[in-house]
C-alpha cells in the first residue's frame, strides 16, 4: 500500500500543519483511498524560535513612546522618501502658501537670488571636502541640474521670502538625494549611502554655502505629512518590536536555521519515511522540498518513487550554488527518485527544474488565481494541483 508522507514548508507549526494536512488527506484519499497520507511536521520541534524569550531585542518587554525621539525619526522617514524621489521634500514645500505676495513684483525676488547663487556656487572649503568624502565630488553638478531644472523647484522659488529658511535645506536635501540617487543608478556605491552623518553634515555645508542664516529644524509644514507616513510604519513597529519579531520569526527564521544547521530536519523526514511502508510518494512545500532534495541527494532512499515539490526554492538555491547537497554542475545521482514539480506564476517562491536537470525533473504550471504571498499556500484547495498529483500516484 502506497504512502504519501506530507512535509510542509517554512513558518509552519502543529496547528496551522493540521489543518493543512486534513485538506490534503482529503483530496489523497477521496481519489485514492487505498494511499495512507501521513504526517511530517518537522516545525514545532525544530523549527526556528526565540531561545532565549527575546532577550537580543532592543526593549523586547518595553512600549515605546511615539513620540520617543520624534524629530529624529520624521527625519529618518523624510529621507527614506528622498532615496526613492529626490524631488520629494520640494514638492511639499511647492504646496505651501506663498510668503511672498506682497515683495514688489517689479524688483529682483528673493527666489531669483539664491537661485543665481546656486548656479553660481563652485565648491570649495569645506563643501568640497564634505562632498569629495562623501564620494560624490562628480555627481554634484549633474544632480544640481536635475533639480534646478524641475517644476517644483521653480514653484519654490517663486514663493521664497527674505525670512524664509526652510527652501535652504529643502534645496540642499534635493540635491545632494539626487547625486545618491544617480550613484545607485549607475551601481555606484559611494561612502554617503550607509553614512546618516556624514550626509547630515554635507546638506549643512552646501546649505551655509547658500546662505544660510539659522537651523530651525524641520518645519511645521513638512513634520504633518511625515508623521502621517510614519505613524502606520515606523512608530508601530518601534512600539511594537517585540510583538511582530514573534510572531513573523517562523518563516525567516526556518530559512536561516535550516541553512545553518539543517541536518536535524532532514533526520526527521528521514526517520518519518523510513517508518512508513513502502512505497512512499513525498509531497514536499516550500522549505520543505528544499529539505527533502537534500535528503534524496545525499541518502539513497529506495522505497521512495516519487517526490513531488509545490511551490519550490530548490531548482533556484542549486542554480545559485546554495543548494546543500549538490553544487552547481553537478547532476542529480542515478538514485535520485522520479521528481515532479509544481509551481504557479504568480507564487513568486516557485522555481522550475526541468532546465537545470534535464530528464530528471517535470515541471508542471497551475493557477491558483491568487495574488503573492497567497498564491504560495494556495496549492492545496487547488484542483489542477490534484490533476496533475493523483494521476502519478503508484
Amino acid at each position: 500500500m502506497t504512502t504519501l508522507v506530507f512535509v510542509h514548508g517554512t513558518g509552519v507549526r502543529q496547528a496551522a500543519y493540521e489543518q493543512t494536512f486534513r485538506i490534503v488527506e482529503g483530496f489523497v484519499t477521496k481519489q485514492r483511498p487505498d494511499i495512507t497520507v501521513v504526517p511530517c511536521c518537522w516545525g514545532e520541534q525544530f523549527g526556528s524560535k526565540l531561545n532565549a524569550q527575546g532577550v537580543s531585542i532592543p526593549l523586547y518587554d518595553a512600549t515605546l513612546a511615539l513620540d520617543q525621539g520624534e524629530e529624529e525619526e520624521q527625519e529618518i522617514i523624510l529621507w527614506q522618501q528622498l532615496y526613492q524621489n529626490p524631488l520629494y521634500e520640494l514638492g511639499l514645500l511647492s504646496l505651501q502658501p506663498s510668503a511672498n505676495a506682497d515683495s514688489n513684483p517689479f524688483g529682483e525676488q528673493r527666489g531669483d537670488q539664491l537661485h543665481d547663487q546656486l548656479l553660481a556656487l563652485t565648491p570649495t572649503g569645506e563643501l568640497q571636502a564634505n562632498l569629495q568624502a562623501a564620494g560624490i565630488a562628480e555627481g554634484f553638478d549633474q544632480a544640481r541640474r536635475h533639480v534646478t531644472g524641475s517644476d517644483v523647484y521653480q514653484d519654490v522659488l517663486n514663493q521664497v521670502s527674505d525670512s524664509d529658511s526652510d527652501c535652504y535645506d529643502t534645496i540642499a536635501r534635493a540635491i545632494i538625494a539626487q547625486a545618491m540617487f544617480d550613484c545607485q543608478q549607475n551601481s555606484q556605491n559611494p561612502i554617503i549611502l550607509p553614512n546618516p552623518e556624514l550626509r547630515d553634515q554635507l546638506v549643512k555645508s552646501l546649505s551655509d554655502a547658500l546662505g544660510k542664516e539659522e537651523d530651525l529644524g524641520l518645519g511645521d509644514w513638512l513634520k504633518q505629512p511625515l508623521s502621517l507616513l510614519a505613524s502606520p510604519a515606523t512608530a508601530l513597529v518601534r512600539s511594537k518590536r517585540g510583538a511582530i519579531t514573534e510572531a513573523n520569526t517562523p518563516t525567516p527564521g526556518d530559512i536561516i536555521l535550516y541553512q545553518s544547521r539543517g541536518q536535524q530536519i532532514r533526520d526527521f523526514i528521514q526517520k518519518t519515511i523510513e517508518d512508513a511502508e513502502p512505497p512512499v510518494v513525498i509531497l514536499a512545500h516550500s522549505l520543505g522540498g528544499i529539505a527533502c532534495v537534500d535528503l534524496l541527494v545525499t541518502q539513497p532512499m529506495a522505497q521512495v518513487t516519487l517526490l513531488i515539490t509545490v511551490g519550490s526554492q530548490a531548482p533556484f538555491l542549486y542554480e545559485i550554488n546554495a543548494l546543500y547537497s549538490l553544487e552547481f554542475g553537478q547532476p542529480l545521482p542515478d538514485f535520485f527518485p522520479e521528481w515532479l514539480n509544481i509551481y504557479d506564476l504568480r507564487d513568486f517562491l516557485s522555481y522550475i527544474g526541468a532546465n537545470l536537470f534535464p530528464n530528471k525533473v517535470q515541471d508542471v504550471l497551475v493557477d491558483s488565481k491568487q495574488p503573492f504571498p497567497q498564491a504560495h499556500s494556495a496549492y492545496w484547495t487547488n484542483p489542477a494541483t490534484w490533476k496533475a498529483i493523483i494521476p502519478r500516484l503508484p
